[in-house]
């Protein structure tokens, strides 16, 4: 029985039972008992005492977050930022916030103060109910490229974070659960000191079609790439891009992944998660027709969303004690465009460029136009799908 239909029950015998006589009492309570499974002495308390008509007080401090007030709010920007976890919302609030108050009516002072001032774990509690409506929705197929391996050497040192320029870069394979055929790939580049990443999808992940999206990327970026950094596959130690990358003035130092040891391109296989699995899923892409439709939502929309407007941690050390590893990060996350602003390394010019193109851009209009291109772009698969099923 719940507990508000026992409030019902006693309300309604409670007056009965004061002005009863005591055979009638008897009965009364035998009847409370029966009904809500209350024991006979917790019984006599509750009837005997005055009934009580206002609903009790919330035990516990006073609430501060209304989620009547506040969930509407936090919801469309944890939405909108692609489930951020609560930590990376708390630090992406200030800048979101000012964006959501252009596209709906003004907050109030006090509660954009107030809401400003969230703390994670109660994020957590806000949005618990949001997480449960709203869930979040491979193979390696890399191949040695043995011709190069005595030519790159392997990166011995742990990679440098403190400066920008020292990219990684992986291939991420759109083949569902079989690697036969062709199929379309994802090229990750991620540069570590900032977390700056770009993402281009090659057809076959062919040598020549990786050293044109390099060389765009290159042009692209607005930081100058001072070190290079890939894994084994022969998409990558190929001759045609040792060529490029050795054949320069000042040559750049590119190096490769020790064999089986996954965690040496750590920051790029993270990204390869987050940039690429988190967007188009793990289906197989077999259409060489899909290409053009992922790098415009790769080259524009996405890029200027994820290293504008998301916030990333960055780990800054790790200390060993009595057997376990500490993990100490950035006092507060910040994203790849704040972290390069703050860079003595990076040109006044191109800061400048950055600010300006920032200042153009609304996270939740890209948000509406990635959520547009990725329905064009899984209806032009079935379409295909379909087509190739007949012939």
């Amino acid at each position: 029985m719940s507990l508000s239909a026992k409030r019902e029950a006693l309300a309604r015998l409670h007056g009965r039972y004061q002005r009863a006589g005591r055979p009638h009492k008897t009965r009364i309570l035998d009847e409370f008992c029966a009904t809500c499974g209350y024991h006979r002495k917790a019984a006599l308390r509750l009837l005997n005492r005055p009934l009580r008509t206002a609903p009790p007080k919330r035990s516990g401090p006073k609430i501060i977050y209304d989620p009547k007030e506040v969930l509407p709010v936090l919801k469309a920007i944890w939405l909108a930022s692609d489930q951020l976890c609560s930590k990376l919302l708390q630090a992406a609030l200030p800048e979101w916030l000012e964006h959501h108050q252009r596209r709906s009516a003004p907050l109030p002072e006090a509660f954009k103060k107030k809401l400003l001032q969230i703390s994670p774990a109660q994020i957590d509690r806000l949005l618990r109910p949001a997480r449960v409506q709203h869930p979040r929705k491979g193979l390696s197929t890399t191949r040695p490229g043995t011709l190069l391996r005595h030519a790159v050497p392997t990166r011995g040192d742990p990679p440098d974070t403190s400066r920008p320029g020292s990219v990684e870069a992986d291939t991420v394979a759109h083949c569902d659960d079989s690697t036969e055929g062709d199929y379309v790939h994802s090229l990750t580049f991620t540069e570590l000191y900032s977390g700056w990443t770009e993402n281009r999808a090659v057809w076959n992940k062919s040598a020549g079609a990786v050293l044109v999206q390099l060389k765009e990327l290159e042009q692209a970026v607005p930081y100058p790439m001072k070190n290079f950094h890939t894994d084994n596959g022969g998409e990558f130690l190929n001759w045609a891009l040792h060529r490029h990358l050795t054949g320069r003035a000042v040559q750049l130092p590119w190096t490769r992944s020790r064999a089986y040891r996954k965690n040496d391109n750590a920051h790029c296989e993270q990204k390869n998660w987050t940039h690429v699995r988190q967007l188009f899923g793990h289906e197989r892409f077999g259409h060489a027709e899909l290409v053009p439709l992922m790098n415009a939502l790769y080259a524009r929309e996405w890029s200027q969303w994820t290293n504008h407007f998301k916030p990333t941690f960055k780990l800054l050390k790790r200390e060993k004690k009595d057997g376990r590893t500490k993990r100490i990060y950035e006092p507060r996350p910040r994203t790849p465009y704040q972290r390069l602003l703050e860079s003595a390394d990076i040109p006044e010019a191109t800061k400048a460029r950055l600010r300006i193109e920032h200042a153009a851009l609304d996270p939740f209009a890209l948000k509406k136009s990635i959520e547009a291109k990725l329905k064009n772009f899984f209806t032009a698969l079935g379409n295909l799908d379909r087509e190739s099923m007949k012939t």
